[in-house]
């Protein structure tokens, strides 16, 4: 029944994938390809739900194991999967924001004449990231790492009429191709020190390791891990790809920055947890990178005009929280902010669509404001999750970012500050893209005015579902030890009852330190945006430091000049110099043997008895060298 089930769970998606791919345009309809799409994520939803209910009544895990893969020599692997709560809890939010954001695309998408591969495209990339959640052992994992790799490039470059998307597409891909390497030669390190890669064989044998040399080896695979994860969840040096990645229909941006590909990498982690804790030092330099990336691409945020950016820096920044509070070794507590980022985090991407949508493609929130009359849900929705993903109290967010300061509060102050930091700018920069966005007066064109109005349903109830979560989904880990999630996860993460080790004043210092923290952003916010009413100048116009915020720090200016000018100045060196010369040098060769050739090509006259001279000619010489010599 479960091996079914699992198989059921897969093969949904992929089935929708293949329908929608191949027979989409025949379809009558064209809600028909959504509808399809959204029904086979669905279904991997309600299985989720079913595994979910049968863990917390039974609480055993599922391990579905199909056949044995790889036998070389002492290494063995299995092509399995495993269904505990940590793999149970991301499908949940896995199928169950990408269902949602199926059902949205049909109403956002509904005029795209490739809607039918562009539903194949996303359920592809839900069966990837299923694949990559479930897997056993690290190769089934990369499996799925690499296939939601492939769906990124194809989605970020979906609409490829523009070169600018293609060019986005691709460096998607190749970035991550550079953090792969690294988990590839992490898989091989950790194959070549237990001769598996099964979780739970690799967990048995880390527990009796106290070989030195094992142990230093542990280091060098625990850092290419992390370097893999950087890429995939773009931490720094291998962020730039995912603000780029906007280039996608907004939905995709919904999906790959809340729900599935960017958490790829904390869930590595985590799951991995058990190698993690024997490398402190890597952990210290997971927790330091996550710090400077979440301080440094808030910085970034603050003054960017396309709504879309914002949030992708926002995403960059919170995903750093994350890796702070996994590399403090609370791998618990990043989990708590993955679910809460994928709630309030898919809501605004959705919301900022839901804008883009009313606006006729318009992102600059320059062009924007006076909304929130005439797009009541999308206002609604969009302010609660910017209340949410700004820490203030009772909201979703509130609680998974305290658990990261309160970490961080133990751990380290530096690491705390550089977070409560962060945290301010998180709140700033959020209340002014709701400020611009959805108050004051509309500053776009009068024909856009005459043309505003609120999404559909079918974008709407998506909106509404997902506002909710981000009010009330920071119930599951309630502070001072009542922490749902806590007690859920502890088989997986032993040990990770916090609340043993905090004490209630430490505790209530960081939520008040929090709390305080966000209504400041938010009140400089509205002192600068409402009560000022300034709204950003234009890109010409924009002088010092807001200049340098606004073109990113010029990073991307910087690595053109220094990699990827060098690369295609090289690259036209092969193409204009080496290789013709390359090509001559053959035919220089070949010229010589065709001179060599021309006095035996006169032997070939077509006279019988001159080869039969020759014919006995030779056999005479051969009698001679065979008889005589």
């Amino acid at each position: 029944m479960e091996t079914l089930l699992v198989l059921l769970l897969l093969i949904s998606p992929a089935t929708g994938f293949l329908i929608n791919l191949l027979v989409g345009k025949k379809l009558t309809g064209r809600k028909t390809t959504g509808i399809i799409g959204s029904t086979a994520v669905i279904i991997s939803f309600v299985i989720s739900v079913y595994f979910f209910i049968r863990l917390l009544s039974t609480g055993e895990v599922i391990n579905v194991n199909f056949f044995q893969w790889i036998e070389l020599g002492e290494f063995t692997t299995n092509f399995a999967f495993t269904l505990d709560q940590l793999s149970i809890i991301w499908l949940l939010f896995v199928t169950g924001i990408g269902a949602l954001i199926h059902i949205y695309s049909i109403g956002y998408m509904k005029d795209d004449e490739n809607i039918d591969r562009y539903f194949s495209y996303l359920n592809l990339f839900i069966f990837f990231m299923s694949f990559l959640v479930m897997g056993s052992n690290l190769l089934v994992m990369f499996i799925g790492w690499e296939g939601v790799g492939l769906c990124s490039y194809l989605l970020i470059g979906f609409w490829s009429e523009d070169h600018k998307n293609n060019n986005a597409a691709k460096k998607a891909f190749v970035m991550n191709r550079i953090g792969d390497l690294g988990f590839l030669i992490g898989i091989f390190t950790l194959g070549y020190l237990f001769h598996t890669v099964d979780f739970e064989t690799m967990r048995q044998a880390v527990s009796t390791t106290h070989d030195p040399e094992t142990l230093s080896m542990l280091g060098l695979a625990t850092l290419a891990l992390f370097i893999g994860a950087t890429g995939k969840s773009a931490q720094i040096p291998l962020y730039t790809w995912l603000p780029d990645a906007m280039a996608g229909p907004t939905p995709v941006s919904a999906l790959i920055h809340a729900a599935t590909m960017v958490t790829a990498g904390i869930f590595m982690v985590t799951r991995l947890n058990f190698i993690f804790d024997l490398t402190p030092n890597i952990q210290m330099a997971i927790a330091i990178i996550g710090a400077a990336t979440a301080l440094f691409a808030a910085t970034i945020a603050i003054a960017q005009t396309d709504i879309k950016k914002v949030l992708a820096y926002s995403t960059v920044s919170q995903l750093g929280l994350m890796f702070l509070a996994v590399g403090l070794g609370a791998y618990h507590v990043a989990v708590f902010h993955v679910i809460t980022h994928a709630f309030f985090k898919a809501c605004l991407f959705l919301g900022s669509g839901s804008v883009i949508h009313a606006l006729g493609g318009e992102q600059d929130m320059r062009k924007m404001g006076g909304l929130k009359g005439v797009m009541l849900i999308t206002f609604a929705t969009f302010a609660i999750s910017t209340l949410s993903i700004s820490g203030i109290p009772p909201l979703a967010g509130f609680f998974s970012k305290d658990e990261i300061m309160m970490v961080a509060f133990q751990h380290n102050k530096i690491l705390w500050a550089v977070a409560a930091l962060a945290s301010l700018l998180t709140a700033f920069y959020m209340f002014r893209a709701l400020y611009l966005t959805f108050f004051k007066e509309f500053r776009g064109t009068q024909e856009q005015k005459h043309h505003l109005h609120e999404s559909p349903k079918v974008m709407t109830i998506p909106l509404i579902i997902l506002g909710f979560l981000a009010l009330f989904g920071g119930l599951i880990g309630l502070p001072f030890g009542f922490s749902w999630l806590n007690s859920y996860l502890e088989p997986v993460l032993p040990g990770i009852a916090l609340e043993e080790h905090a004490s209630i004043g430490d505790q209530a210092i960081t939520m008040v330190i929090s709390t305080v923290i966000a209504f400041a952003g938010l009140g400089y916010a509205y002192f600068k945006y409402i009560k000022r009413s300034h709204v950003p100048v234009n890109d010409d116009k924009m002088t010092g430091p807001t200049r340098m915020l606004n073109h990113k720090y010029y990073v991307d200016e910087i690595l053109n000049l220094l990699i990827t000018k060098p690369i295609f100045i090289l690259a036209d060196f092969f193409n204009k110099t080496l290789e013709p010369l390359i090509k001559n040098i053959f035919k220089i060769g070949g010229g010589v043997v065709e001179v060599l050739s021309f006095p035996a090509k006169k032997l070939q006259n077509g006279s019988l008895g001159f080869y039969l001279f020759f014919f006995v000619l030779g056999f005479c010489t051969l009698i001679i060298c065979l008889f005589l010599v």
